[in-house]
């Protein structure tokens, strides 16, 4: 399998939560919780891309590594895009994972599941999800749904992604779990795309790749991990992570 880089991009001003990558969680920042899931997956070297030299700080002091980038970046993936070339400048990695650093729960074995529909040399992208289990998040827009058509009982080719309850009719929805692991090429392609007509309808920058003809497959994992977005979630994961049992939000 070729070469995999998982970069975490990090910075301290989220507008519902500011700080959040340092909370504290079961007795260390957030940021190195999931710096260390990431480093438990095994699939490569794991280094955080932030704009805060605190975040650098704190994830030195674990014994990380972290690159500096730009503050005004719009997107995690601009901001992947610019810690690659600081962070694997011999271009060794033919793959870049981007791995939210709210997500202290996602468990190493999931994150690396998303390298397996890059096994298939048409996939340009891949990225995670898990079938919606209540009725009610369907019909929830911060819910984010995946379409595909099935490529096996594990493995979807995406058709479309939609805050929307979609597809219509019986049978399972899925939830997108926002990872992504880039072919190196692909990664680049996509930041110097414009931002498509969909992607800004829909507020999800995945469309710009699909609507670029960009192909992207979804392994499908067992459980969504809970993010943090507000105070609400951070308490959830605090108590849940306290107790030593996983914490999933579905």
């Amino acid at each position: 399998m070729a070469e995999s880089l998982i970069l975490i991009p990090a910075r301290m001003a989220s507008t519902r939560l500011p700080g959040k990558p340092l909370a504290d969680i079961a007795g260390e920042p957030m940021i190195v919780r999931v710096m260390r899931q990431a480093q438990a997956a095994r699939i490569g070297p794991v280094v955080v891309a932030t704009d805060s030299e605190a975040i650098a700080a704190c994830v030195e002091k674990a014994g990380g590594r972290a690159v500096m980038t730009r503050a005004d970046h719009v997107s995690g993936s601009d901001r992947i895009h610019e810690a690659l070339a600081a962070a694997d400048p011999e271009g060794n990695a033919d793959i870049v994972f981007n791995l939210q650093g709210d997500v202290p729960t996602l468990e190493p074995d999931d994150l690396a599941r998303a390298l397996e529909p890059l096994r298939d040399t048409a996939v340009d992208i891949a990225t995670l999800a898990a079938e919606i289990r209540r009725a009610q998040e369907g019909a929830n827009p911060n819910v984010v749904k995946v379409v595909g058509t099935a490529v096996n009982a594990r493995r979807l080719r995406a058709l479309y992604f939609t805050r929307a309850t979609a597809p219509w009719g019986a049978g399972p929805l899925f939830h997108h779990v926002g990872v992504y692991a880039y072919r190196r090429e692909a990664l680049i392609r996509f930041v110097a795309l414009p931002a498509s007509p969909l992607e800004q309808r829909e507020k999800l920058e995945q469309l710009r790749a699909l609507e670029a003809g960009m192909r992207i497959d979804v392994a499908i994992i067992d459980n969504v991990p809970l993010g943090v977005d507000t105070p609400e979630d951070l308490d959830h994961v605090r108590q849940l992570l306290s107790t030593g049992r996983a914490a999933f939000a579905h």
